[in-house]
């Protein structure tokens, strides 16, 4: 009765669609060493440009497009890579506390002022790369709002995201430190005032950090080869990573890191290192957003072993030498390049890459052409640029390409269509709860982040063909159903709460070149094709909007100019609905 056209307008979620295989990472020098290839990466369409961006930032306007095909992807790329960190979100959100409070005296910082800073450099900071790597690392090295205490630590968030930005294209050696020093993080994976074993009372250090840190951060779970397959023992199963003994004796390393305080309390430090109200909320008031320091009476001086490496018992304790020994050992581990790769790939370009693909990326990690490990800007290069990334004819492949976010489907409405804030604020608050989006920056509902990067439908094609698609982890009804109704509530009036004295949502887009092309609803619809699809939009999609925005009549008059915006919104929306759109190639 149908050959599968009428589905392509089903929200994600009621139709099967397997998003999957992605390709092949090159490494720059061979990149270099391609004409055709640089060619290709030096030329480029505004189609092509457009589905780079995509991938490359938090998606395509009319000026980014321009930007791409004026300095060619490489090009921009390199921009990209020597353009200095934006704004700071920790300035942003104080600067907000100092607004808030300037009319209600007292009024406390909520997560919400986060995200208006999020969504500000989302959608207008020029370090677009900077900002979608940093938002996949969020994904990775999770902290969340969803904790109570940290959802009290508001300023801890905005300098641990900043920490984030800082490094995204940074090295991830400098990268791991910072996120282990980071309160936030000590908070969060409940190892902030660690204290050491004691033989008397059966005490042991807490586990949580040293276990994920491995399990999550840096080597999974199982030994990879470089292509991200799994090692196997001689009866064919996977050869684990690390044991619990390995756990407990990296847990011994997370001792005795606590609280930044311009001045320890001689004794031990322990007014500092357990600070007398719950969790330290009378702390140093820098201490959110610094460095966690180390108070030697509180870390462990036992030999520690893990990962066939042992730090031998000493007789006066060195935190931070015994901690710079556990992240060398973990940083220089072979699973690192795979582990981090393929899960970078999932979040920018395709949820299943081939082995391939990821050997390729994993070997940019281990050495990014100069004989350094762990460049992130490189690795990141090595991805975005892969032959198998930017080939055009591969996105039309059924098994190619990823769900897209939530959150990056309203940053694509945001940017496409020239999207400010009345205010200034972003006053945008959480986009978690039903019937919203069901994804928040900063809220993942656990430390295994909103999907896992091995989630595969349960009972679909996707999954009987063993691929994966970690974003349909967080697909259901409620989401399906808040997605289209907030996106409709959006094109229409906008985003946001509204500003003081006003009524109006305080984000509003600019439709005016699409409301220009209204009269004439092909080429509207070629429009929204290369903004939001990179001209992937199939010739039944296009002649769907097109019939559907030509049943709305344009009168002459005072009343054509409203029909017009209605015909610009209606084809919008649809394109926002469909699932060609939904499924990013």
């Amino acid at each position: 009765m149908s050959d599968g056209a009428s589905d392509r307008l089903l929200p994600a979620g009621l139709a099967t669609v397997a998003v999957a295989v992605g390709g092949a990472a090159v490494v720059s020098k061979a990149i270099k060493s391609s004409s055709q290839r640089g060619a290709a990466l030096s030329s480029v369409s505004p189609s092509s440009a457009s589905r780079f961006l995509t991938q490359a930032s938090f998606g395509a306007s009319d000026a980014s497009i321009a930007e791409v095909q004026s300095a060619g992807i490489a090009g921009w790329i390199g921009n990209q890579l020597a353009m200095p960190v934006s704004g700071s979100h920790l300035t942003f959100v104080q600067q907000r506390l100092a607004a808030l409070q300037a009319v209600t005296p007292g009024q406390p910082l909520r997560p919400r002022e986060f995200y208006e800073s999020f969504w500000q450099q989302a959608v207008t900071a020029a370090d677009q790369l900077r900002q979608r790597v940093k938002f996949a690392l969020s994904q990775i090295f999770v902290i969340s709002f969803d904790n109570l205490v940290i959802a009290s630590y508001t300023p801890g968030v905005a300098s641990y995201y900043d920490m984030l930005g800082r490094n995204a294209l940074g090295n991830f050696r400098t990268l791991l430190e910072q996120v282990t020093l980071h309160p936030m993080m000590g908070i969060y994976l409940t190892y902030l005032a660690n204290v050491p074993a004691n033989a008397a009372t059966g005490q042991h250090p807490d586990e949580n950090y040293a276990r994920e840190v491995m399990q999550l951060m840096t080597i999974g779970l199982y030994r990879l080869n470089q292509d991200g397959s799994v090692q196997t023992d001689a009866s064919g199963n996977p050869i684990p990573t690390y044991s619990h003994a390995d756990i407990a004796g990296l847990s011994a390393v997370f001792t005795g890191f606590s609280w930044y305080s311009a001045n320890p309390i001689a004794t031990g430090g322990r007014q500092t290192f357990f600070p007398p109200t719950t969790m330290g909320l009378s702390h140093d008031p820098a201490a959110p957003s610094t460095p966690m320091i180390p108070y030697p009476t509180y870390h462990q001086t036992t030999a520690k072993s893990f990962l066939g490496v042992t730090i031998p018992a000493s007789a006066s304790p060195d935190a931070l030498g015994d901690l710079k020994i556990a992240l060398d050992t973990l940083f220089n581990h072979s699973n690192v390049g795979p582990f981090i790769g393929r899960q970078l790939i999932q979040r920018l370009v395709t949820s299943n890459p081939s082995p391939a693909y990821v050997f390729r990326v994993a070997g940019v990690f281990n050495d990014d052409g100069t004989g350094v490990r762990g460049n992130l800007g490189a690795v990141v290069q090595a991805i975005l640029t892969d032959s198998e990334a930017r080939d055009d004819t591969v996105a039309t492949s059924a098994t190619f390409g990823k769900l897209r976010e939530p959150v990056i489907r309203l940053a694509n409405w945001a940017r496409g269509f020239k999207a400010a804030s009345t205010s200034g604020a972003w006053i945008i608050p959480s986009t978690s709860a039903p019937p919203v989006l069901q994804q928040t920056v900063m809220t993942a509902p656990s430390v295994f982040n909103f999907w896992t990067p091995f989630y595969s439908p349960p009972g679909t094609a996707l999954n009987g063909q063993g691929l994966v698609s970690p974003e349909f982890q967080a697909v259901n009804e409620v989401s399906v159903a808040g997605y289209l109704n907030t996106m409709l509530s959006v094109i229409k009036a906008g985003y946001g709460s509204p500003p003081a004295g006003s009524s109006t949502p305080d984000v509003q887009a600019d439709y005016s070149a699409e409301i220009a092309l209204a009269a004439s609803p092909s080429d509207l619809v070629a429009r929204l094709n290369l903004l939001l699809m990179s001209g992937q939009m199939s010739t039944w999609l296009q002649t769907t909007i097109v019939g559907a925005v030509n049943s709305i009549s344009v009168p002459t008059g005072a009343a054509g100019p409203a029909a017009l915006k209605q015909r610009a919104e209606l084809a919008i929306y649809m394109t926002f609905a469909s699932l060609e759109y939904l499924t990013q190639r």
